[in-house]
């Protein structure tokens, strides 16, 4: 069993959107459709033989990428995502921020849409919508389809909450 997804959209990924300027009710939804599709919403962190971890199962090279390749080059916002961090263990070891800081994780999985060059989220969202984004601009693997994205979505956040 995972975390309950309203009280991860309330608690977890809309003040870490609003650290980062981001009200949008679409980009809470990509995030939670995100951590449902990858995790089960937090039911498990890590998997077996995988270079994945966290709620969002972020591979350890995106999460470099997106520090050498996206923040280098927005200090400011870099900033902002560095204050979401641990002080002392993103030093000592920043991937394991994407399993024990459910905050920095979700910041970061923001910022692995924003730097691809086909994300653009309108206002509101359909599933297909975001299970399109999801595979298009953060789940390249071949492990999975967008129609697993959608039965996860399904089964896990619309029986909480309503697509905006």
């Amino acid at each position: 069993m995972g975390i309950d997804a309203e009280d991860f959209r309330i608690y977890v990924i809309r003040p870490t959107l609003q650290k980062l300027d981001i009200h949008s009710p679409a980009a809470e939804l990509l995030l939670m459709g995100t951590a449902a599709a990858e995790s089960e919403l937090g039911a498990f962190l890590k998997t077996e033989g995988q270079r994945t971890a966290g709620i969002y199962r972020m591979h350890g090279l995106t999460h470099r990428h997106i520090w050498d390749d996206y923040l280098a080059e927005r200090p400011e916002l870099a900033s902002k995502v560095r204050g979401i961090a641990s002080q002392h263990e993103f030093l000592n070891n920043p991937h394991a921020e994407l399993t024990t800081n459910l905050a920095y994780a979700t910041a970061v999985t923001w910022l692995a849409y924003v730097r691809h060059p086909e994300f653009s989220l309108p206002k509101t969202a359909s599933t297909l919508l975001l299970a399109t984004l999801w595979k298009n601009c953060y789940h390249l693997r071949d492990d999975m389809k967008v129609e697993d994205f959608i039965e996860r979505y399904e089964a896990l956040i619309e029986s909480d909450t309503a697509v905006a």
